[in-house]
């Protein structure tokens, strides 16, 4: 089977399916998300951006693959859901809630206003509902306004030591095309230019070539547990969003240079012993205050899959070729359930699940479909550039 067709059946066949059959609430509306091995809920409570994440994921489905009414369904349901019971007062998106909608944790974590406004915008091109723009609208104006203290007044942190962080930037590159149609052109330029020059000069340091997680506001390096604080999944995820602006922009520089990040990391960040990706790292190779560090995660997997495939779509790098090979057979060794559907989210370093959950606080129905969808349509075009240099 060729790769662009493993990835098509496996969104197709396997992931959707799965989480068509198991996360939809059918009472109350919404996803439930916390699924075991086969899919059995053992928790009700939603977290917002899980639900905004799925919402997204089932109308970009409807949008770019089959216009199937089933689809625009289930999307619909998150869609309500966020809308009727996910905002407080403000516009501001609750982390967490009761199964009926019920607030059970705050608005500290910006990243759920991020996943909504992605939804209301793919849902909106899906639907031409005018209101469902006017709020995705809103909620990325919303998140404009929050950039520079994303928690608000739920922020623990002094100003004794006040450093930024890579996740927000890195996110609005990928989130101001996705609002494309949304937003007026000089904004969406703006948003550009702005996480562009984030990325890739101030959290990209140019003596290693790797992204750091934590910059000081004036973009110096902090020697401390955060100032050190290497993330290779957001660093490689942030490099497929600078390729998409790439190609966009036709700045054939912008995709040279993220793809050679991309390797960059890969190499520092590569368990030489055990194989797979590292969760986090240490620049000074210092210990981890995360002692989750050598874990091997579903996502940053996922995201160097969707990274490597675009980058050599458009470059055709032999060694970007070679690392996706690398990580694409590590990836479906291990993470892949073909028993009983979906991927696990969560290995020890030696790459055996250390849970057997499908689904949970962090992981829903967004990475896995995401890069298959991704990959695929990557790997479509590699595969005919590929023939087509065979039959020359």
């Amino acid at each position: 089977m060729k790769y662009s067709e493993l990835y098509k059946s496996t969104l197709l066949n396997d992931v959707i399916p799965f989480w068509q059959e198991h996360s939809i609430d059918s009472k109350n509306g919404g996803y439930f998300t916390c699924l075991d091995i086969k899919g059995q809920v053992y928790d009700k409570d939603k977290f917002m951006w899980l639900q905004g994440r799925q919402a997204w994921t089932f109308s970009m489905l409807y949008n770019k693959v089959d216009n199937n009414k089933n689809w625009l369904e289930i999307a619909k349901s998150g869609i309500d859901f966020i809308r009727n019971h996910g905002m407080d007062k403000d516009g501001n998106f609750y982390f967490s809630t009761t199964e009926e909608g019920k607030p059970l944790i705050q608005p500290y974590n910006i990243f759920s206003d991020c996943f909504a406004a992605m939804a209301f915008s793919q849902y909106a091109r899906a639907t031409g509902a005018e209101e469902i723009k006017s709020l995705a609208k809103q909620t990325y104006y919303n998140i404009l306004k929050k950039k520079d203290a994303p928690k608000g007044h739920y922020e623990k942190q002094t100003a004794t030591r006040p450093l930024k962080g890579f996740a927000l930037p890195m996110i609005l590159s990928n989130l101001v095309l996705e609002l494309e149609d949304v937003l007026d052109p000089t904004e969406v330029e703006k948003t550009i230019d702005y996480s562009v020059h984030e990325v890739m000069e101030i959290f990209l340091q140019k003596e290693s070539g790797i992204i750091y997680e934590f910059v000081t506001p004036d973009g110096k390096l902090e020697d401390s547990f955060n100032g050190r604080l290497l993330n290779p999944g957001h660093g490689i995820e942030a490099m497929w969003f600078m390729i998409d602006i790439g190609v966009r922009n036709k700045n054939e520089d912008l995709i040279k240079k993220a793809t050679q990040v991309i390797l960059n990391i890969l190499e520092y960040s590569w368990d030489e012993q055990y194989g797979g990706i590292f969760y986090f790292m240490d620049a000074k190779g210092k210990p981890m205050q995360q002692l989750e560090w050598d874990q091997k995660l579903w996502w940053v997997h996922l995201e160097s899959l969707v990274a490597l495939a675009k980058a050599y779509e458009h470059t055709k790098d032999k060694k970007t070729w070679e690392w996706y090979q690398k990580v694409h057979k590590y990836a479906w060794s291990h993470f892949s359930d073909p028993e009983n559907g979906e991927w696990f989210g969560y290995l020890n370093r030696q790459g055996k699940p250390l849970s057997t959950l499908k689904g949970g606080k962090w992981k829903g129905c967004f990475h896995v479909p995401r890069a298959m969808y991704q990959c695929w349509k990557s790997l479509e075009q590699i595969e005919r550039f590929q023939s087509s240099k065979e039959v020359k």
